[in-house]
């Protein structure tokens, strides 16, 4: 059988590593020299093993590419460790997920490329392995069809399980695997968001999405398919990631379960992206996260094994033929639909003011929708939501390189009090507090984001959440209009409304405590600040703390993460009805404007920009040029 994703290929690639991949080819090598300065444990550590995968690729592929003795050695020293394990997991289902998931996929390249290299007992025992635990991934995904990973077709346990078991298959020419696969990856494709947002956050895209491309790579090179335009989500993904990037490219929003506001990119997939859809953006980033970003990315990054074990597909996805694209050019707007997000920026220059806001059910609107057919029709619980939050009508706010309004990142007991929302005496969404917050909630749990609008540099859209409410509160009303103004300032309006009294406390979550000033509060970070001014009469503020703690894999139990969010708590009377007016100036914190915000009635004046609510119409004003939407 002709080897793995390099068949028809291998002369161009030997040639292109003095030339037009050189640079790919000295990021697999230094990746090479690394593994040789670790020790592979020589028994299953309690913690993930996933890395040995791509451990064993990059030194198979370096020697393939080389002839390099040396690489073939080393290649096995990380090979014949990782098949002495009895079972590939520990902590978390053993043979049944991620860490299986990863390795047959690693060791399964690894033994397409090397097998008539390796001495012939040495194929044989790392052939058996890969039948073994490719059979026992094989069985525990038939025996739990329609539940958990195995029909979970949003969720990155599914791409990865399913990727590992078809290049396990394609290499042990098992077509009950690979065939099993395709038909879970023709149903992923057809069920994903046309808008190519992930729910899951953008870690966690960065995670899983990988995946994806791996699979269509795969059957492209093997069966000769072309899926990369089956469904839209795969064509249009880049465009929502890319609109996840704060200014300066480094971080990226952190709605969902983001470990931190890094761990976002993966040279490899964006390299991937602009060789199928031929898109110069894509290979753009890839070029700017590789020149500038790239060790901050490896050392920074809480996702592991992280963007360093990548330099195998960085080589092979390549393509020197894609121009790239600087995205000034870009919208600085845009709306994704199904996760009901809408994000602005001033610019795409590295100080400019950036916003994201964002409402819709778990796992967006396509998943609970298509789940909840899975679950009448056939009985099945598809739909794995565990790392979307209850956020609906919360924001992000970042502006001269500072995150000012932040989310709370990864978390495991999930509630809104985490979020930048409103709570109704002092209580969250019903549910809450616990990992998968939308598990079990009936199908008319749905926020949702309306309105949106996107013109002449303004934005604004309108947030619906009280569906989210435990009934015994009486909630009728909570909405949210938002609204960001061509020069980046922030307006909210929230209309809140409870069958009878209820204090309702507007939260805005930062880095570092806010401070008073005149009336007002400035919530400053580093080189940016915001103004934020209450225009409700009436309130009570205080300042709190909000600790965070969670464990983002089961597979490593001594992994936490820990962060505590400084929080203003902007509370009314009790009352059954309530208008909260918001408005929040972003400016530098060394040389800051003064701030600006004023009542004008049912609006907020800025003095060269004005914001008025009426019945009928948002109207905006910039100069004299007034706009109604």
């Amino acid at each position: 059988m002709e080897p793995l994703l390099i068949a028809g290929r291998l002369d161009d690639l030997r040639a292109s590593l003095t030339s037009t991949r050189a640079a790919q080819w000295r990021r697999l090598a230094e990746q090479c020299d690394w593994y040789r300065g670790q020790t592979p444990p020589p028994e299953h550590p309690t913690a993930s093993i996933t890395y040995f995968g791509p451990a064993a690729a990059n030194l198979a592929l370096a020697h393939r590419l080389t002839g390099q003795r040396g690489y073939l050695d080393e290649a096995w020293r990380w090979i014949a460790t990782a098949i002495s394990y009895p079972h590939w997991g520990k902590a978390k289902m053993p043979d049944h997920d991620l860490d299986a998931g990863w390795l047959l996929h690693g060791l399964s390249l690894a033994y397409s490329w090397l097998r008539d290299d390796l001495a012939p007992d040495r194929a044989a025992a790392l052939r058996d392995k890969l039948e073994l635990q490719g059979q026992r991934l094989y069985d525990f995904a038939v025996e739990t069809e329609g539940s958990w990973w195995s029909s979970s077709f949003w969720q990155n346990h599914n791409w990865i399980c399913y990727a590992g078991l078809a290049t396990a298959g394609y290499a042990l020419d098992r077509p009950e695997w690979t065939a099993r696969a395709r038909d879970n990856f023709a149903q992923v494709l057809d069920l994903m968001p046309a808008d190519g947002s992930d729910s899951e956050g953008v870690v966690y895209w960065r995670y899983g999405v990988p995946w994806l491309a791996i699979y269509l790579d795969l059957l492209q090179r093997t069966e000769g398919v072309d899926w990369w335009r089956r469904g839209e989500f795969m064509a249009n993904t880049f465009t929502w990631r890319l609109h996840q990037c704060a200014p300066g490219f480094e971080e990226n929003v952190d709605h969902g379960d983001c470990h931190d506001r890094r761990s976002g990119h993966s040279v490899a997939l964006y390299y991937r992206l602009a060789a199928a859809y031929r898109d110069g953006r894509a290979q753009w980033l890839a070029n700017r996260v590789a020149e500038r970003h790239f060790w901050r990315e490896a050392y920074a990054s809480g996702v592991k094994p992280g963007v360093m074990p990548e330099a195998f597909y960085e080589l092979l996805w390549y393509d020197p033929t894609v121009e790239p694209v600087d995205p000034a050019g870009e919208p600085t707007a845009a709306y994704f639909p199904d996760l009901g997000q809408v994000t602005a920026r001033t610019s795409w220059a590295d100080d400019a003011v950036f916003v994201s806001f964002k409402a819709a059910p778990g796992g967006g609107h396509t998943a609970w929708e298509t789940a909840e057919r899975f679950r009448r029709e056939r009985g099945w619980e598809t739909l794995s939501a565990g790392h979307h939050h209850p956020d609906a009508g919360g924001f992000v706010l970042t502006a001269h390189g500072a995150f000012l309004a932040v989310d709370c990142g990864y978390s495991n007991a999930k509630r809104a009090a985490e979020h930048n929302l409103v709570l109704v005496d002092g209580q969250g969404w019903a549910g809450e507090g616990r990992y998968h917050v939308y598990k079990d909630l009936p199908f008319t749990a749905q926020p949702r984001l309306r309105d949106v609008v996107i013109r002449d540099g303004w934005v604004r859209a309108v947030a619906e959440s009280a569906a989210m409410f435990d009934p015994a509160l009486g909630v009728r009303r909570v909405e949210r209009t938002f609204v960001v103004t061509p020069r980046g300032r922030l307006v909210l309006r929230d209309r809140l409304a409870a069958d009878e009294p209820r204090e309702w406390t507007f939260l805005l979550h930062s880095d570092w405590p806010a401070e008073p000033a005149d009336g007002r509060w400035a919530v400053r970070s580093g080189s940016g600040m915001a103004w934020l001014t209450s225009l409700t009469p009436g309130l009570r503020v205080e300042q709190t703390d909000t600790a965070i703690e969670a464990n983002p894999t089961g597979s490593t139990p001594s992994l936490k993460i820990t962060k505590t969010l400084r929080t203003l708590r902007i509370s009314t009377p009790r009352v059954e009805e309530a208008a909260l007016l918001t408005a929040l100036e972003p400016t530098r914190s060394l040389a800051p404007e003064p701030a600006r915000a004023t009542a004008i009635g049912d609006g907020v004046d800025f003095g060269d920009e004005q914001v008025r609510f009426t019945d009928e119409a948002t109207i905006l004003r910039a100069g004299e040029r007034e706009t109604r939407l």
